[in-house]
C-alpha cells in the first residue's frame, strides 16, 4: 500500500480545518463544514427515529411501513407486506393531546365517509370513528361534487384541536379533457377537538382560485403556519409551476394564506410529507414522482428556504445522499421516539 507523505496528509487535514479566535484571544482549530457534494455521515439522535406510513405501487391505499434513524436512509418493514388488513387511504398520522396516534383514510374519493383509526403504539390500530362531511353547500365553491380526496390530519397544539383537510372538485372529468376534473380541485377543511364532533361545516382553506390537492399543515418556528400543497394545474408555458409542490405561509392557522411561492420540486410530483432532521435544524421535504416511480427530497434550513433538491435513488451510490426502497407511494412521515422505533421494528421485523 502506498503511504501518503506526512506533509501531504497534514496539508490535507489542515485544508479541512479552520482557525477560530476565541474571546480570550487564543486560537483553536475547528473542523470546516463538509464541502457541497462531499460524502458525509448523517447525524443520528439516540432518542429520535422516523416512521413512514405509506402505500406501494400496485397496492393502492393499503398500509405499509418503512423506518429511518437519520431521516435520509429508509428501509421497509414486515418483509414488504402490509401492516394492516383494515386500513385504506392515503395514510396520514397525527399525534393527539392524549399521546394517542390518529390515522385517517377513506375507501376512495367516492366514499362519503372519512374514517379514523387510533393507536397507542403505532402497531395496533383500532377503528375510532367516521365523519361524513356535507358537501352540498360550500361557501365560495359552486357546484362541489360529492368527492373526498386524500384526507389528512394535523393536530394544532396552540388551539388543542385537529384540522382535517381534503380536496374536492367541482367539474367531472371527460375522456377528451380529464384534466378539467383535476383543475377544479380545491382544498377544504374542518376542525374538531376529538375527531368525534365537527362543530362547523367544511370551508375553503385558500381564497385564491387555483387547483390544490394533498395539502399538509405545519407550525412555522419563525412564527405562524405553513401550508404545503400540490399545485394541481397542468404545467404549461403559462403555468410553469403546474404539478409541483409549493408552499404558502401565514401568521395564523387559517390564514389568510398568500398565493404560494416557487416550486419546491420538479413537475409531476405530489403527496408531500415533511419532517425535521435529527439535528433539529434542517427540514426534509419528500414528494412522490408518480406513479410510484421514485421519491424526491428537497432540503432547507428554514421553511422559507432556501430550498434545494438532494440527489438520491439515482442508481449511482456515489451520487446518493438519501435512499428509499423502490415503489413506495403516498403517505406521511412522522418523528417517533427510539423506544417506539425499537418496538415497531421488533413487531414487524427489519
Amino acid at each position: 500500500m502506498r503511504r501518503i507523505p506526512r506533509i501531504v496528509a497534514a496539508t490535507t487535514l489542515m485544508a479541512m480545518m479552520s482557525v477560530v479566535t476565541l474571546a480570550d484571544g487564543t486560537a483553536q482549530v475547528a473542523p470546516r463544514a463538509v464541502p457541497p457534494g462531499a460524502p458525509e455521515t448523517p447525524y443520528v439522535d439516540p432518542d429520535k427515529a422516523y416512521l413512514f406510513a405509506h402505500m406501494i405501487k400496485g397496492d393502492y391505499g393499503v398500509l405499509y411501513y418503512a423506518v429511518s434513524l437519520d431521516g435520509m436512509h429508509w428501509r421497509e418493514l414486515n418483509g414488504g407486506k402490509p401492516v394492516s388488513t383494515d386500513y385504506h387511504g392515503h395514510a396520514s398520522i397525527a399525534r393527539g393531546p392524549d399521546d394517542r396516534y390518529y390515522l385517517v383514510g377513506n375507501r376512495g374519493d367516492d366514499d362519503p365517509f372519512i374514517r379514523f383509526w387510533s393507536s397507542t403504539d403505532l402497531i395496533h390500530w383500532a377503528p375510532y370513528g367516521t365523519y361524513r362531511p356535507d358537501l352540498s353547500r360550500i361557501a365560495g365553491l359552486d357546484h362541489p361534487l360529492q368527492r373526498i380526496g386524500a384526507p389528512k390530519l394535523f393536530f394544532d397544539a396552540a388551539s388543542a384541536g385537529f384540522v382535517l383537510t381534503w380536496h374536492t372538485p367541482t367539474v367531472p372529468g371527460v375522456p377528451d379533457d380529464p384534466e378539467r376534473y383535476w383543475a377544479s380541485q380545491r382544498t377544504l377543511y374542518v376542525t374538531s377537538k376529538d375527531l368525534k364532533i365537527f362543530p362547523k361545516p367544511p370551508r375553503r382553506l385558500f381564497s385564491w382560485d387555483m387547483a390544490t390537492i394533498d395539502t399538509i399543515l405545519t407550525v412555522n418556528p419563525e412564527g405562524g403556519y405553513c401550508a404545503i400543497i400540490k399545485d394541481e394545474r397542468y404545467p404549461s408555458y403559462n403555468w410553469t409551476t403546474g404539478k409541483t409542490v409549493r408552499m404558502s405561509c401565514a401568521p395564523a392557522l387559517f390564514g389568510p394564506y398568500p398565493e404560494p411561492g416557487p416550486s419546491l420540486s420538479p413537475n409531476f410530483r405530489e403527496a408531500p410529507t415533511l419532517i425535521r432532521a435529527p439535528n433539529g435544524k434542517d427540514w426534509l421535504l419528500y414528494y412522490e414522482q408518480y406513479a410510484g416511480t421514485s421519491y424526491g427530497l428537497s432540503m432547507a434550513p428554514r421553511l422559507e428556504g432556501p430550498w434545494y433538491q438532494v440527489s438520491g435513488n439515482s442508481g449511482v451510490p456515489a451520487w446518493d445522499r438519501y435512499t428509499m426502497p423502490t415503489g413506495l407511494r403516498h403517505g406521511s412521515m412522522i418523528q417517533i421516539g427510539r423506544a417506539e422505533y425499537d418496538a415497531i421494528v421488533k413487531a414487524y421485523g427489519g
